[in-house]
């Protein structure tokens, strides 16, 4: 097994992605004081599963990210891929080429892929077990490790032989296996205090399934006799329903006959609804009739009061034409004697006599047109008695 590259993008001072190959004959990355070295180890570190923020030289995880400069922004995400060649099959899986990445985004997520497939950090650890790769084994081995190794630190030289002897995954098998029994006999405590809890309510339990095995009993009695019951209502109810079917033709019957008198009375209240609307129909004419009527009365006795009224007119008229008749007869006396003497002194009094006979023939004609004017309205005067007359008989 080889490693084949390291592909850095977003890390700590690697803001552009960087892919390092470990080809034949590199041995070693060689730089001044802060161009990257240590990131490049921190980077081996995180990809296979560092979590302790201490040995990756920051406070915490987020500052693990590219954080920009000046001219640069920062990125959103730190991604780290790990390639190994698996030629001779060290890594417990059948590809011949294996990519360990890890990716933590700003926002706090993270992710494991093992060629590109999205894994559990697990999964990373149980597939480096036994193969001295690892953040805290001896392929990585920092500048105050080898002074931890001088002096022998935390049996750090013991747990460096187990790592290289492949004791480790054992022991971290043995350290898995313990917390599994300790887990186990947490377990066995729990379940023992169930059953003390169970035991000591089995007595209260065993009284509810007397009390449940009564309920039962009480329940088949109270089948039998709802049972019963139901039986007996359903004989009383089937009897009642007989009952209301018989009064039900009953009413049918009855009903029947209803409606056929109400039929009748509706058809006599149809005709008789007819009849009065023709008689209302009569009534109306008939009133308007009479009010025609009426009114030739009014207009009829309108007319006789002018007719009376010119009657009166033409009487008065006549008294007054007899009156001036007999002033014009007397007149005409006068004048016949007056006449008389005029043929007397009718040599003296030429002139006279002929004013006078200019006079008399004036006197004439009124007399002529007082008559003529008599016998007309004496001649109205009758034809208004006649229509009169008429009037009062219609």
């Amino acid at each position: 097994m080889k490693l084949s590259s390291l592909e850095i993008k977003g890390f700590k001072s690697f803001g552009d992605k960087v892919t390092i190959h470990f080809d034949e004959g590199v041995t070693s990355i060689v730089g001044p004081n802060g161009s990257g070295k240590s990131n490049v180890v921190d980077a081996f570190r995180w990809v296979l599963g560092e979590q302790k923020m201490r040995l990756l030289r920051s406070e915490k995880m987020e500052n693990i990210i590219f954080n920009g400069t000046k001219t640069r922004k920062p990125s959103n995400v730190s991604e780290v891929t790990l390639t190994f060649i698996n030629d001779k099959g060290i890594l417990p899986t059948e590809f011949s080429t294996v990519a360990v990445t890890r990716r933590l985004y700003r926002s706090g997520d993270s992710e494991f892929l093992l060629n590109g497939v999205t894994c559990r950090l697990k999964d990373i650890n149980n597939l480096f077990l036994d193969t001295g790769i690892g953040p805290d084994s001896y392929s990585i081995i920092e500048l105050k490790m080898v002074d931890d190794i001088i002096n022998d630190r935390n049996d750090t030289i013991k747990m460096l032989l187990e790592e290289a002897a492949g004791i480790s995954k054992y022991k971290i098998r043995k350290t898995q296996t313990l917390q599994k029994l300790e887990e186990t006999d947490g377990d066995l405590n729990r379940v023992n205090d169930l059953l003390f809890e169970i035991e000591k309510s089995l007595k209260q339990l065993e009284q509810q399934a007397r009390k449940t095995e009564r309920y039962y009993k009480l329940k088949e009695e109270y089948q039998v006799s709802s049972t019963a019951l139901s039986i007996f209502l359903i004989k009383s109810f089937r009897e009642k329903l007989i009952e209301l079917k018989a009064k039900e033709e009953q009413q049918s019957v009855e009903k029947a006959m209803l409606v056929e008198q109400l039929e009748k009375l509706e058809t006599s209240i149809h005709s008789l609804k007819i009849a009065t609307d023709e008689k209302e129909k009569a009534l109306s004419l008939a009133q308007k009739q009479l009010n025609e009527k009426l009114l030739l009365i009014n207009r009829f006795e309108n007319e006789q009061k002018s007719r009376v009224e010119r009657l009166n007119y033409l009487n008065d008229k006549k008294n007054q034409l007899h009156k001036q008749v007999d002033a014009d007869g007397k007149q005409v006396e006068e004048l016949t004697l007056a006449i008389e003497i005029a043929n007397e002194e009718k040599i003296k009094e030429e002139e006279k006599l002929a004013v006078q006979e200019h006079e008399l023939q004036q006197l004439k004609s009124q007399v002529e047109e007082s008559k003529t004017t008599y016998d007309t309205a004496n001649e109205e005067l009758k034809q208004t008695n006649i229509q009169l007359l008429q009037a009062r008989g219609n």
